[in-house]
């Protein structure tokens, strides 16, 4: 019994949905529905450039920096770059960064980010933690795609998860009931929920996906993942040329490493610490962390970002593969309306990973870092 129960139908599991708390009605949104979603507000200088923050990073990120750099400049991106330092400091006791780097990121409207290491033992949280809240960065979206000439078990991946980057368990709202028991809060608030839920389903028009999937456990969690889900079936009525459906978290991880395909037209959102582990998940199914680009979204500003470490046993030695940075400023292109130039640095980027001649070692090759960035600079 036990067995047919765990192993009904994915279908019936996937559009079953519990009761959960009340339905909570969207205000205010009805002459704003087609109101776009953090869109990017940056101008032109006087040279035709557009100018974005650059935040290097540490261990290996000033060398995939560069290669960025390299191939903007060989493919003529309209853009300059403004580097920043982001070294945290303490400020009344709170972890933050320095006022330059904010008034940069704030006036650019944009930035691209490589991997940045937290000081251990200096009371300094995440950074990429702080560099979320200071700029209210709301939604994190991770694209998986399967890379050719980079075979893993799976194929033909195409997944796009969004995140909700603000509340959830990540609020970090924490205390001792008694000596022994700890209480975590989980946050979901209307505001929050709304705002990356509107975003996922813009998002998924413009890279013409035609389905958004809520992934929650309102099962369980009836009032907080209650909410988030209720307020998804109310905005899919602004977007009626997208369908949606939900599906619970533990069966859409065994669906999607069953068979990732049936994602492929789909676009997945959810609260923060689902998203955080699912992400990482289908990353996984495509080679890592190393060939998956990131960008965290804010009404006003947005950063991209590799999202693998710093590696700093290696910094230095030109043995580092700079792929998601790339394809994350790729992301960034796309954002910022330069299509064209995107287009065209990702074929390159991908003619030279299907060609597999000239790889960095975590992909099989023997190619150093530039050498890399070369290959692809050749192909523009």
């Amino acid at each position: 019994m036990m067995l047919a129960r765990n192993f009904a139908s994915p279908a019936r599991q996937c559009l079953r949905t519990a009761r959960v708390a009340p339905r909570y009605q969207i205000r205010g949104y009805a002459a704003a529905a087609e109101e776009q979603v953090a869109t990017f507000k940056g101008k032109k200088g006087s040279d035709g450039k557009y100018t974005v923050t650059l935040i290097e990073g540490d261990g290996i990120g000033p060398e995939i920096s560069q290669s960025v750099k390299d191939i903007f400049s060989a493919a003529n991106v309209p853009i300059k770059w403004e580097p920043v330092d982001v070294t945290p400091i303490l400020k009344d006791g709170r972890t933050t960064i320095p006022e330059d780097a904010i008034k940069s990121v704030e006036r650019n409207f944009v930035a691209l980010k490589g991997p940045l290491a937290t000081p251990v033992g200096k009371g300094h949280v995440s950074l990429n933690l702080t560099l979320r809240r200071t700029f209210n960065l709301f939604a994190n979206v991770r694209p998986c795609r399967s890379i050719a000439g980079y075979k893993t078990p799976y194929d033909n991946v195409d997944t796009v998860l969004i995140r909700e980057n603000t509340e959830g368990e990540y609020s970090g709202i924490e205390h001792v009931v008694v000596p022994g028991v700890v209480q975590s809060i989980k946050l979901i608030t209307k505001d929050a929920s709304e705002r990356v839920l509107r975003y996922a389903f813009q998002y998924a028009r413009s890279i013409n996906k035609k389905k958004v999937r809520v992934v929650h456990k309102a099962t369980i969690m009836k009032m907080s993942d209650g909410l988030f889900l209720n307020l998804a079936r109310d905005i899919a009525k602004d977007f009626p040329d997208v369908e949606f459906d939900a599906e619970l978290l533990d069966n859409a991880c065994l669906n999607i490493t069953t068979d990732p395909t049936p994602y492929n037209d789909k676009v997945l959102v959810m609260p923060n610490l689902y998203g955080d582990i699912l992400s990482d998940m289908c990353a996984g199914l495509i080679g890592g962390l190393g060939l998956t680009p990131s960008g965290n979204i804010g009404r006003e500003c947005s950063i991209f970002e590799a999202v693998h470490g710093s590696a700093p046993d290696i910094a230095g030695k030109g043995l580092a593969n700079p792929t998601a940075l790339l394809l994350s400023s790729i992301m960034m292109l796309q954002h910022m309306g330069l299509h064209q130039e995107a287009t065209r640095i990702r074929t390159a980027i991908l003619d030279t990973l299907a060609e597999g001649k000239t790889l960095t070692g975590d992909l099989g090759g023997k190619a150093k870092t530039h050498e890399y960035a070369d290959a692809i600079i050749k192909r523009l």
